[in-house]
């Protein structure tokens, strides 16, 4: 295959276009924010979790408050019903009655009080542990919406990016002749690197040093012939100095 030389440099401008394209690529599943915000995601879910767990020991407790509570109530009720009844008269036996039942029950509420008083510092203590858990879980919500934030500003600037080169790259590769245009896409998909400038004796696509016979057929190829890379197959692009 022959094209003019300058044409052929062309290809240094397609091969770097997709050089580009490639790294934008690259970028775009390689951002760090992306191993962040899965760090952060599950760092959520943790502090989630631990905030039910949370407020279920507070809940449970909250009951346990309210049911102590109730009892206690329920005793004093007794207790003053009693002590009516006492204060209304009756025989000697119904007040002795009424005495022991009260002595029971004045035994049944500080019984009950103190278990009340303990239920309550417990219940003080973890309800500041429901809102510590919350508060976490805030904090590390807003940390994993900075970060998805963060990565969605970069891959809007890779996204421009993107769009220019390609654009670019259209142009380049529709002012080429159409056989050599397909040949290098063709390289492309098998190789990756399709075209490399000729560097000494190095070929810049795959950076190997020719041997001296290859390196001697390119040289004394014609300056419009399409040569390629015998260890990568890239088309060697010269550079039309002498001896290149």
């Amino acid at each position: 295959m022959k094209a003019d030389p300058a044409v052929q440099r062309r290809l240094l401008d397609l091969a770097e276009a997709d050089a580009d394209l490639n790294r934008v690529e690259h970028r775009r599943r390689t951002l760090p924010e992306l191993e962040q915000i899965g760090q952060v995601e599950r760092d959520v879910q943790a502090k989630r979790d631990e905030l039910v767990v949370a407020q279920t020991a507070f809940g449970d407790l909250d009951r346990e408050v309210r049911r102590l509570e109730n009892e206690v109530e329920q005793v004093r009720a007794r207790e003053q019903r009693d002590r009516d009844l006492m204060a209304a008269g009756g025989s000697a036996k119904q007040l002795a009655d009424l005495e022991h039942e009260l002595q029971t029950l004045a035994r049944r509420q500080g019984i009950l009080e103190d278990e009340l008083l303990e239920a309550m510092e417990q219940r003080e203590a973890l309800e500041a542990n429901v809102t510590r858990s919350r508060e976490a879980v805030v904090a590390a919500e807003e940390r994993l919406a900075e970060i998805r934030a963060r990565r969605d500003e970069a891959l809007a600037d890779l996204e421009v990016t993107q769009t220019r080169r390609r654009a670019e790259r259209e142009l380049i590769a529709k002012a080429l002749p159409e056989d050599l245009a397909a040949l290098y896409e063709r390289i492309r998909a098998q190789r990756g690197v399709a075209a490399g400038l000729l560097q000494g004796s190095r070929c810049g696509a795959c950076r190997i040093e020719l041997d001296r016979s290859a390196l001697n057929e390119v040289r004394e190829a014609a300056a419009d012939e399409v040569v390629r890379c015998e260890e990568c197959g890239a088309i060697l692009v010269r550079s039309g100095e002498p001896g290149r």
